[in-house]
């Protein structure tokens, strides 16, 4: 590991009880500066409900950390919508924001939508799958950028049991983005969770960065925050244990593969000869081909968007 990383793992990484949320609260007093929390949300109708309420309740009623919370809806075939409206949410349908341009399925897309319908200085990202929420979650990764102007971007980190067994979620980060990482870009190989979904930035650092529409969102937005401010604006929260839906390995193998190519398009910006992905499955006559595309569009950094500036003038 590089000195560098040794050095920022001792001052960038912390533990969401070394911020008490009183301190939390009177940074963002004296500094005025508002919250938003983004729930991207494709049919989570069990889980959604449960961590809007909590956050609602921990957050905006019992201390005023929170100023919104967001779900935006990628295209639910389920109670989503109805659920998290229910809870207390602000709920947005994917295609409702920016209709100018078309929408196309992916959780960066939606991300990247979300910074036109909030208002925040800080914006807080939380999957919609957990379960078990603990509002730390949110009040752990925001804490440092309330009381540090210098940090710009936080992620959270944890253990993530699957089956039972501790640490042994994360499986592409594991074969995946860690490599990749530790390869291409040392300066990261602190991240204990590279690929995690909880993590809170700065409004003006994430309308300066793409955004890959799909699963290499994560991987993007770290390297891009990297070369755009330096590893020490960046840092780490320890925020305990989280539990979700996990994913079967088709879909992890999907995962990986978008997130491969977003960091080949990091690498090189080269041309990919074959951007698609087959993946096989057994059928009555045997093992069955099934190819699926790849991830390739990024959208451009939201300052470049028309209807963001006009609404910043406004």
């Amino acid at each position: 590991m590089l000195e560098e990383v040794e050095r920022w793992l001792s001052t960038r990484s912390w533990s969401a009880t070394d911020r008490p949320l009183h301190h939390i609260l009177a940074a963002k007093q004296r500094s005025g500066q508002s919250v938003s929390v983004v729930l991207p949300a494709l049919n989570e109708e069990e889980t959604v409900g449960d961590i809007v309420a909590v956050i609602r309740h921990d957050l905006m009623q019992q201390v005023p950390l929170v100023d919104e919370i967001v779900v935006v809806d990628s295209g639910s075939t389920d109670r989503t919508s109805e659920v998290a409206a229910a809870a207390g949410a602000t709920v947005v349908h994917r295609d409702a924001i920016l209709p100018r341009i078309p929408a196309v399925p992916g959780k960066g897309e939606v991300l990247w939508r979300s910074l036109l319908v909030t208002t925040g200085d800080i914006v807080c990202f939380i999957d919609a799958d957990l379960k078990e929420f603990s509002s730390d979650f949110v009040s752990g990764i925001v804490g440092p950028l309330l009381t540090d102007p210098g940090i710009d971007l936080v992620k959270g980190m944890y253990d993530r049991p699957l089956g039972g067994a501790a640490g042994q979620g994360g499986r592409v980060t594991e074969l995946m983005a860690r490599p990749l990482l530790n390869m291409h870009w040392p300066q990261l190989a602190g991240f204990v969770q590279p690929l995690g979904g909880e993590y809170a930035a700065r409004r003006s650092l994430l309308e300066q960065l793409p955004f890959p529409v799909g699963y290499g969102v994560e991987l993007g937005m770290l390297v891009d925050a990297l070369h755009l401010v330096g590893l020490d604006a960046l840092a780490q929260v320890d925020v305990g244990v989280r539990k979700h839906r996990h994913q079967d390995g088709q879909a992890l193998g999907r995962m990986s593969a978008a997130i491969y190519r977003t960091a080949q398009l990091r690498l090189a910006r080269g041309h990919l000869v074959r951007p698609a992905l087959t993946q096989f499955e057994r059928g009555e006559d045997g093992f069955e081909p099934r190819t699926y595309s790849v991830d390739t569009e990024e959208r451009p950094p939201m300052v470049e968007i028309a209807e963001y500036a006009k609404r910043k003038v406004a």
